[in-house]
């Protein structure tokens, strides 16, 4: 009997189909991006101002505490989450000059010449037993105070929503940091801690 030889298979272009295929599932692929909230530290002051900052009135710290249980405190009292953003814009603004609410400083910022600012931080304090969801759900309220602050004066002053402005174009740039200094986002944020409530 005759032996008969086997053909042997080509798999020289196996590696280069293997590499395409790689290729086009790494192309093709969308990758989950993290979400957040974004905060930029503000710079470094400069040593005078800092022992000026030391001492931070009691009055102008807007104190709000989540527990384990994922109850809101606002200024030691319990508060339902749908007030918090009320409670934050009130606080800052401060329309009756009440003495337990913020000071304000008088300040020269581009195009609103002189106008008070608000001195006022809020102070945000959270359990390690504090649910992601209520976090974030906090945090969302105190920005949208703000950004409610900053789309009224900027309706007020030039007919247009802040969040409308287009941070790519120099003047509404400008526009931007100035609004940016009449309602500043000044939050600190504490470690959290177990609390026993």
């Amino acid at each position: 009997m005759a032996r008969r030889d086997v053909k042997e298979i080509n798999a020289g272009s196996m590696a280069d189909i293997a590499f395409l295929l790689l290729i086009f599932f790494l192309v093709a692929t969308t990758m989950d991006i993290d979400s957040g909230i974004s905060r930029l530290l503000p710079p470094m002051p400069e040593d005078e101002e800092q022992k000026d900052d030391q001492e931070v009135r009691e009055r102008n710290v807007f104190v709000v505490l989540i527990n384990r249980n994922d109850q809101l405190f606002v200024e030691k009292e319990v508060v339902d989450i749908s007030q918090l953003k009320d409670l934050t814009k009130e606080f800052f603004v401060n329309p009756n000059d009440k003495p337990d609410l913020s000071e304000k400083n008088l300040v020269t910022v581009d195009f609103f010449g002189e106008v008070m600012v608000s001195k006022g931080v809020i102070s945000l304090r959270n359990d390690l037993g504090t649910s992601y969801g209520k976090y974030i759900a906090v945090q969302n309220e105190l920005a949208r105070a703000v950004n409610e602050l900053r789309n009224s004066l900027c309706m007020e002053r030039f007919g247009r929503k802040y969040s409308d402005l287009d941070p790519l174009n120099e003047t509404e740039k400008d526009l931007i940091t100035a609004i940016k200094k009449v309602y500043p986002m000044m939050v600190s944020e504490a470690e959290p801690r177990v609390t026993t409530k």
